[in-house]
């Protein structure tokens, strides 16, 4: 091979500009979707089963959650984004807040106001989701939160994209326990397609994940027929299938404001909320920024710049707005599974992106088609979650190659940062002691529900119950204070140089030289 062949291979076939065939682009598009269908069906799962919804109205916020995410990755992909090849959909930040909010509505409160307890529960979610993201639009678009990626640097940003995959470690092989065999078939079957046939065919080297996803499911159909995998297996598909029987062909709801009625945005219990949310907004903006830059080194782009940062944030806390009008009683922030899936398929074009989120925009209307897709079974979704959360943990380590490691400093910083974002909410989220048998936390529960001392502990437990905030935080804290370091020696340097308008400008000027359904080399 030349060296002018060497210079022109790349890790990325399809990069942030390229345009994919629109018909691949579809099938790649749905691929990245699939990768995140898991988490965005278990939110409403989790809070649904909180409030205590009917299976009619579950079913609808299923469908309304996956509209959302459709709509706002659009959001994000336009003028009012980054156009970084990210999705949008629910955040498990916003969990703890949520708890706190249905913890404080009474069955008194419901029949004042004439709804079933579970519709009044939804109302203030929401209200307090609309309310919170005010805040975070500001933030964004004013260009305050741009400014923070000033005291980020990769010894920071390392250890933070890295804890978003380790953080979720305990999903993955639990998930996976629930049927080794079906899971491990998966497993393997993703390590195959992704690492060794890719290698042979352009099939296998663009959808891997979703021929493993298939592949496992398939095997699920196949024990569920045959009676190997018996009911209440969460491998067997007899229960789901009736899903599909049972699914509507179409129903615009998903897509209906204010469905389960207008939020009371004089009610006491919903402003306590209000502050709640804001952890859960700055946990969930801390991951994003580490989100902005796994997705441009994994896609090899340019570092995000400051401004990148700003709009991607206000296009996000616009998608908290909306889904709070859509009433999902979630919010939404940028999702991993769909970077780790990038570095598996090699597919990182904004074009494929789109039309994935144009896909979602069509599934929640189209009944049947969404049942489908919510048969995946628990054990194919946390085999995949291994393979996609590992790849986004070592894109993470991948940023420390231009910090000095041999500097003492430095590895004290990135040690005590990994450590804490791993112990830290161990103690504050809670878990079974294996010791005593019981379930404990570190709960931050001060004062009376609603007063301000318990607002105050609601929102240092959602900060230090998130991995990725503690070790952002420590990291930030430590590397900007603690002295021993050049801005070389820490990686400022390389980043500084590759952050810039120019830098994009170049990138774009190359992407839009491709032709249609042109590929790089690899």
């Amino acid at each position: 091979m030349s060296e002018e062949q060497k210079e022109h291979k790349h890790w990325i076939v399809y990069p942030l500009g390229s345009k994919p065939k629109w018909g691949l682009a579809v099938l790649l598009g749905i691929q990245q979707y699939l990768t995140m269908f898991g988490a965005t069906v278990l939110i409403p799962f989790i809070v649904g089963g909180a409030m205590g919804l009917p299976p009619e109205e579950l079913a609808l916020m299923i469908s309304t959650i996956f509209f959302t995410s459709g709509l706002c990755t659009l959001i994000q992909q336009s003028a009012l984004g980054n156009k970084l090849p990210v999705i949008q959909g629910g955040t498990f930040s916003f969990l703890g807040p949520t708890f706190a909010i249905l913890g404080l509505c009474t069955a008194e409160m419901a029949t004042s106001a004439g709804v079933p307890l579970w519709q009044l529960k939804i109302q203030m979610v929401a209200g307090a989701i609309m309310v919170a993201s005010v805040v975070e639009i500001v933030l964004g678009y004013t260009g305050i939160m741009g400014q923070v990626r000033k005291l980020i640097s990769p010894i920071v940003i390392g250890p933070t994209i890295a804890m978003i995959g380790l953080a979720l470690f305990g999903i993955g092989a639990p998930w996976m326990a629930t049927n080794w065999i079906i899971s491990l078939i998966t497993l393997v079957a993703l390590i195959l397609y992704s690492q060794v046939f890719s290698h042979k065919s352009k099939v296998f080297m663009l959808f891997p994940v979703l021929l493993a996803i298939a592949t496992g499911w398939v095997f699920s159909l196949l024990g569920t027929v045959t009676g190997m995998i018996p009911e209440g297996n969460a491998a067997n598909l007899s229960g789901k299938l009736g899903l599909i029987a049972s699914a509507p062909l179409i129903s615009f709801k998903p897509m209906l404001p204010f469905k389960w009625g207008f939020p009371d945005f004089g009610s006491s219990v919903l402003w306590a909320g209000v502050f709640g949310m804001l952890a859960g907004y700055l946990a969930s903006m801390i991951e994003s920024i580490g989100d902005y830059y796994a997705c441009a080194r994994i896609s090899e782009a340019p570092v995000p710049t400051g401004k990148m940062i700003s709009r991607g944030l206000g296009a996000e806390g616009l998608g908290c707005f909306i889904a709070g009008i859509l009433q999902t009683a979630n919010g939404t922030t940028t999702y991993s599974e769909n970077i780790g899936s990038i570095g598996l398929t090699k597919v990182a074009s904004r074009r494929v992106v789109r039309c994935g989120a144009a896909v979602m925009l069509i599934i929640p209307v189209i009944g049947k088609f969404g049942a489908v897709l919510a048969t995946l079974p628990m054990p194919v979704v946390g085999a995949m979650f291994v393979g996609l959360f590992g790849m986004i943990a070592s894109v993470g380590l991948s940023n420390l190659q231009i910090v000095n490691l041999n500097n003492s400093r430095n590895l004290f910083i990135i040690g005590i940062s990994f450590f804490a974002g791993l112990s830290v909410p161990f103690w504050f989220t809670p878990h079974y002691d294996v010791g005593t048998g019981q379930i404990v936390s570190g709960a931050l529960a001060w004062g009376t529900p609603g007063s301000f001392i318990n607002v105050v502990g609601n929102i240092f437990q959602a900060i230090l119950s998130t991995g990725m905030a503690v070790t952002a935080i420590i990291g930030i804290i430590l590397d900007n204070l603690l002295p021993g370091a050049t801005r070389a020696e820490r990686g400022l340097e390389v980043w500084e140089s590759e952050a810039s308008d120019e830098a994009w400008e170049e990138a774009e000027a190359k992407w839009d030289a491709m032709e249609e359904g042109e590929m790089r080399p690899v």
